[in-house]
């Protein structure tokens, strides 16, 4: 672990790199992108260049994943794969996330607990239907008359 170690490949900087390499593999293939492995993030199609920075966050083996708005831009069927990682990474990994996101039907369907904020004020916290059942809730985003 010193300088000429690190700089170095060779002993502990050899053995660090092949770990984390094999981690990396084990990311990649837990987000199914074997296909885009030599390609440039920047070519690839939209909704995987989301899924490989979701991947990336995940390959730093975070304690917990901050995401903001993992989905955005995204249509429904690239929604639906980031949900089945969303919730691999939960249920497998049982890595705790929290996420910023707008898209409601994501938020209801993949959270254990949700925070509402209008103009940077919580106005209701809790359980899914709870928090959408918030009287208050439905008068900011559903609006009322």
């Amino acid at each position: 672990n010193n300088i000429f170690g690190c700089g170095v490949y060779w002993g502990f900087a050899q053995k660090n790199e092949l770990s984390f390499r094999r981690w990396v593999e084990e990311v990649i293939d837990f987000f199914e992108i074997e296909r885009y492995r030599k390609q440039l993030v920047v070519n690839l199609p939209f909704g995987v260049q989301k899924l490989v920075g979701v991947a990336r966050a995940l390959a730093m083996k975070p304690k917990v994943m901050l995401l903001d708005e993992p989905s955005s831009g995204m249509n429904r069927q690239e929604k639906e794969d980031l949900a089945r990682f969303l919730l691999r990474i939960k249920y497998v990994l049982k890595i705790p996330m929290l996420w910023i996101e707008h898209d409601i039907r994501m938020v209801v369907d993949l959270s254990d607990r949700i925070a509402i904020l209008n103009e940077g004020r919580k106005i209701a916290d809790g359980k899914p239907e709870e928090v959408f059942n918030n009287p208050e809730v439905t008068k900011v985003y559903v609006g009322t008359g």
